[in-house]
């Protein structure tokens, strides 16, 4: 009787410590279980491509990005390749040049297009590449061409030259305006200028091209960590469906990050957003 008091005190003690504390963010697999980051990160070590989905000014998330790259290496080691939608296509000959040593940290913050939080948010990523040798890939479209499509659809993209067409993926890209992602962007009609016929569309051209880029670097054995918006992969679409049109059978694994009041359960609105769940409460500080 007295060791059953005994543990009930205790398992009380413990749920109580829980509640009064103040956890900075939780995880959870997709249907809404616990999981250790210990659990996550040795079943993201065996995917061809993992994609962290991030809220852009989240702190945690940045700080879990680094942290999962960091653990990612230590099993990987040079199979790992870092990719990123911060960074775009036509700047991939100065990112290289900058990781292999030829640039200053100058000149390529200077000519790079870097997005305003860089220094607090990818800066780490691209030097953690840089001292471990790592290949980095600036997967996205460059906005010049994003907004082209915005304006004048997918068909303008036909007109460009050669040269320019090396920063973008095959065309025509496939498009299906059913796939959730962009059917929600289509039924924004209405709400604001810039929401037209053409606004999934410049989203897509961004999912094929980060999806064509990736898969240019991923062979065989290696593992692509890629960072993006989490609009990008969040369900498995976006970035994934584009590659699974031509690669159905890699194993692709995905991390959603999310706000939460409540951290002890996983929402159901966040069900199955992904493989794994980041929860982090809303009055998190903001990077930018």
């Amino acid at each position: 009787m007295k060791r059953s008091i005994v543990i009930l005190f205790f398992a009380a003690l413990v749920s109580f410590a829980f509640k009064n504390d103040k956890p900075a963010y939780s995880l959870f697999t997709a249907d809404g279980k616990h999981v250790s980051y210990k659990k996550m990160i040795k079943e993201l070590a065996s995917a061809d491509l993992v994609f962290f989905g991030e809220l852009h000014d989240n702190p945690i998330g940045h700080w879990m990005e680094y942290e999962i790259t960091k653990d990612l290496f230590s099993s990987k080691q040079t199979e790992l390749v870092l990719a990123a939608e911060m960074f775009e296509s036509d700047n991939q000959v100065i990112l290289t040049e900058y990781l292999d040593g030829k640039i200053s940290e100058k000149s390529f913050e200077a000519e790079a297009r870097i997005w305003p939080n860089y220094k607090t948010d990818y800066k780490p990523l691209v030097e953690f590449a840089k001292e471990n040798e790592l290949f980095f890939v600036a997967s996205n479209v460059p906005r010049r061409y994003a907004s082209l499509v915005h304006k004048n659809g997918l068909e303008a993209l036909d007109s460009l030259s050669d040269e320019a067409k090396q920063f973008l993926p095959p065309l025509p890209i496939k498009y299906d305006p059913e796939v959730k992602c962009y059917a929600d962007m289509l039924n924004m009609q209405g709400m604001g200028g810039h929401v037209n016929e053409n606004f999934p569309k410049a989203q897509a051209i961004k999912d094929a091209t980060m999806a064509h880029f990736i898969m240019q670097n991923w062979s065989e054995g290696k593992l692509v960590i890629h960072y993006n918006g989490s609009y990008h992969s969040n369900n498995f679409e976006g970035i994934i469906w584009h590659i699974r049109q031509n690669n159905p059978d890699l194993k692709i694994l995905t991390i959603a990050n999310v706000l939460q009041e409540d951290l002890t359960e996983l929402e159901e609105e966040n069900m199955n957003l992904a493989n794994y769940l980041l929860c982090v409460p809303p009055s998190m500080t903001r990077t930018r």
